[in-house]
C-alpha cells in the first residue's frame, strides 16, 4: 500500500494531551475521526506529521503554540468592574461568559474565560482557553481510505 499523499482521507486515532498530560481530546478505536488531508479538520501539524505514514504506524509530534491554538496576548486580558454584573451572575473563576465587544464599528459576541474574581473586578481573559500551550498528539494511522 502506499503511505498517505495529498489527496488521501484518511482514518486515525489520537489523544491529544497538554505536556502536563492533561487529556484535551482523544479519538480511540472505538472512536477514530475520518479526515481528508488538506480539509482543515485536524490542525495543520497533525496532517502533516500523517504524509508518508502507512496503516499501522503511530507518531508522536508537538505542536507548538503558533500552530495550534495562538500565542496568549496579555492585551486580551482585561480587568471589568464588578457592579457591571450586579444581578446578572455570581462570576467564579473558570466560568465563560458571552461578551460584546466593539470591533472595526461592530458589536460582537466572544467568549471570555473569568480569570479572577477581585473585590471590585473580575479579570477576564478573551484569549482561547489553550492559547500559549503546547499540544502533545499520539497519532496512528488506521487506514487509508481513498
Amino acid at each position: 500500500m502506499c503511505p498517505v499523499a495529498l489527496t488521501d482521507t484518511v482514518t486515525v486515532t489520537y489523544t491529544a494531551s497538554l505536556e502536563t498530560g492533561e487529556l484535551i481530546e482523544k479519538r480511540d478505536e472505538n472512536n477514530p475521526a475520518t479526515v481528508s488531508i488538506g480539509s482543515g479538520a485536524l490542525c495543520k501539524a497533525v496532517e502533516a506529521c500523517l504524509f508518508g505514514m502507512e496503516p499501522g504506524q503511530s507518531r508522536v509530534i508537538r505542536v507548538e503554540p503558533e500552530d495550534a491554538y495562538g500565542i496568549h496576548y496579555q492585551e486580551l486580558v482585561q480587568q471589568i468592574p464588578l457592579a457591571h454584573f450586579q444581578g446578572k451572575l455570581d462570576p467564579k473563576p473558570g466560568m465563560v461568559l458571552s461578551l460584546t465587544v466593539e470591533r472595526e464599528g461592530e458589536s460582537h459576541k466572544v467568549p471570555a474565560t473569568i480569570a479572577q474574581v477581585h473585590e471590585d473586578a473580575i479579570t477576564v481573559d478573551y484569549n482561547h482557553p489553550l492559547a500559549g500551550r503546547v499540544i502533545v498528539y499520539e497519532v496512528s494511522l488506521v487506514s487509508i481510505n481513498s
